[in-house]
């Protein structure tokens, strides 16, 4: 027999597909779990829009709620509703909470839990 000194390189059939697998898996990961983290920014900014408003701190608590409920609608927010805050009013002090998880199915049963946790605080006693 005649084999040539030449070594083999490149990978195999199996191998470029456990490779083109794991890239498909992970970008399916990044899709699922992208709009989550996207939906999320939206609702730091609303809280964010919220906390800087002038002498929100003297609002009364169904005001705070409405204000929060139009920058969400506006922001396109989805999934989070105005009663998952927590808002504790208290002459000159206001503190909102938000407290939420999102599952998102991967594949199959295969999910994915990610929670967040949002809050501020303005005024006296902070």
């Amino acid at each position: 027999m005649n084999f040539s000194e030449k070594k083999q390189s490149g990978l195999t059939f199996i191998t470029m597909m456990i490779i083109l697998g794991l890239i498909a898996f992970f970008v399916l990961l990044a899709f699922k779990i992208g709009p989550i983290y996207i939906n999320h920014s939206k609702v730091v900014n609303a809280l964010a829009a919220i906390e800087k408003m002038e002498d929100i701190e003297s609002m009364r608590k169904s005001e705070v709620r409405i204000s929060l409920a139009k920058r969400l609608n506006m922001n396109y927010v989805d999934k989070v509703i105005i009663d998952d805050f927590d808002i504790i009013k208290r002459p000159n002090f206001l503190s909102v909470t938000l407290e939420y998880e999102r599952v998102e199915t991967i594949l199959g049963n295969l999910s994915v839990l990610v929670e967040f946790n949002e809050s501020f605080e303005v005024g006296e006693g902070t």
